[in-house]
């Protein structure tokens, strides 16, 4: 029986032809599974694992800490946007890890002589209402008691101590060194408390497991966590020398990996940028691009890109005169940068741009890509920043690029150092684009139903994996028609 339609390698080293999704069409195959058992986990970068191959893309109308959280609460990742200064970009990565927590290494703690106040002020600017009871109001000393919301709610004076309200060690159910994270899980459960204290031979403070942290993790099973369970997040930042500074903040803050933000990757500036993360932070997942080419990948990847981004001149908010001038159709640029990529590295890559439904994003996968990175398919979320206002009887948000004309007018939102005071020039409004979307609700709802497009045309094509869907690929399993050329 002949073989229909043309493997990628065929199509795809065509000379003077590019691709992007919408010329091609993947021939089905024989379906085995069904539409839940697809799995489509992959990997955002050389060591972090996505169960959901979606990642937000750093730019201020998409992804600030409420969008990263609700990504990785549905098993992909959000990146910070670098549109603030390093303090505001660090406090969003904060506010991503301390959302769930595996053990609680730095809980809020006083002293017996602390009063009622105290707690109060620690609920206002943290939200937080339970806090332990240490001989010196420090970690790593003697745990004496446990003050929560019940002990101070009906309390008039706030002057109180601590020492009268708080319940006693005696009276606490506590864990003991050494203790695996689902063993304190478990006695947490067993003893029906909020917090399970976590404390050494001596009796000293160490950690704390908290009852919402475990409920968030029952919730949430294909959440993306680190090994102690806390949300993954990533972080944008320019690779410039004079930006080095907040690589440090976001380590500190807790940061999984680095997206390196700019238009296109390979320059000496991105480089030696690389270089100098790779040599201070070695253990920091470092995303590197924009490429769309393997001779544009190699310097990055030899340099220690733990992933590429790959697009350059399909963005939605590109300039249709700029986008023809440079760049690269999507889908070709995906495929030969993604196979390099993989084949000479064994390094992901994360398709960015030209995704506007469930069928690019099954497309850019077939083609090699790990992940996606989407803008504006989340920009009209509620959780992307930004007010929704009311036009034509539709509700809309705004979206719009990081170098626009109106960004770097903006004295509000962003308080970057790049921004505030900067005059747009000729180049800066000629290369501008703005829009609205339309509100789509809530990611929550969304993401699940991308997922399911998703999972239905790979089963259609008679794969179950994204591993197996790459290996197809790559031996010429998959065919493809092509619809037209340009």
């Amino acid at each position: 029986m002949s073989v229909d339609g043309l493997d990628a390698e065929t199509i795809f080293n065509t000379p003077c032809l590019g691709y992007d999704y919408e010329d091609l069409i993947a021939l089905p195959g024989h379906a085995t599974n069904s539409i839940e058992d697809v799995d489509l986990t992959s990997f955002f970068s050389r060591n972090i694992k996505l169960r959901t191959p979606i990642v937000a893309s750093p730019m201020d109308t998409v992804c600030e800490g409420r969008m990263a959280t609700c990504l990785a609460l549905l098993g992909g990742i959000g990146v910070i946007h670098c549109n603030c200064d390093a303090d505001s970009q660090a406090a969003e990565v904060l506010s991503v890890k301390r959302y769930m927590n595996g053990f609680i290494m730095d809980p809020h703690v006083l002293s017996v002589t602390n009063t009622v106040e105290d707690v109060d002020s620690i609920r206002r600017t943290r939200d937080v209402s339970t806090v332990m009871i240490t001989e010196h109001g420090v970690m790593g000393s003697r745990l004496l008691g446990i003050v929560t919301a019940r002990d101070v709610d009906f309390i008039e004076d706030r002057t109180t101590t601590l020492q009268e309200v708080m319940t006693p060690k005696s009276r606490m159910v506590c864990g003991h060194e050494p203790i695996s994270l689902s063993e304190a899980q478990k006695k947490l459960q067993i003893s029906k408390k909020g917090k399970l204290p976590i404390v050494n031979d001596a009796g000293e403070l160490v950690a704390v497991v908290s009852r919402g942290d475990v409920k968030k993790s029952r919730g949430y099973p294909h959440a993306s966590t680190d090994p102690n369970n806390q949300l993954l997040v990533a972080a944008a930042c320019l690779p410039r020398p004079e930006e080095f500074q907040r690589v440090g903040q976001l380590v500190e803050a807790g940061a999984d990996a680095l997206v390196l933000d700019a238009s296109h990757g390979d320059s000496v500036e991105q480089i030696e940028f690389l270089k100098r993360v790779k040599s201070e932070f070695p253990s920091l997942e470092v995303v590197c691009g924009n490429v769309v080419t393997p001779r544009q990948a190699k310097p990055l990847l030899d340099a220690g890109a733990d992933a590429l981004r790959v697009g350059m001149g399909t963005s939605s908010l590109f300039s249709r005169h700029e986008a023809c001038a440079v760049g690269r159709p999507q889908a070709s640029a995906v495929y030969h940068v993604a196979r390099y990529a993989a084949e000479q590295y064994g390094i992901p890559i994360i398709a960015d741009g030209a995704v506007a439904s469930s069928q690019h994003i099954a497309m850019a996968l077939t083609l090699g890509a790990s992940s996606v990175m989407c803008g504006s398919l989340l920009a009209g979320t509620t959780e992307s920043p930004g007010d929704a206002f009311f036009h034509d009887g539709r509700r809309l948000k705004v979206y719009r690029g990081m170098g626009l004309a109106d960004a770097l007018m903006q004295q509000g939102g962003a308080q970057d150092k790049h921004i505030i005071g900067a005059q747009p020039t000729a180049k800066s409004v000629r290369s501008a684009a703005s829009c609205a979307v339309v509100d789509r609700g809530s990611a929550v709802s969304l993401i699940p139903y991308l997922m399911d497009g998703v999972k239905r045309d790979i089963r259609r094509l008679g794969v179950g994996s994204t591993w197996q869907l790459h290996d197809d690929l790559y031996n010429s399993s998959t065919r493809f028609h092509v619809r037209t050329g340009r």
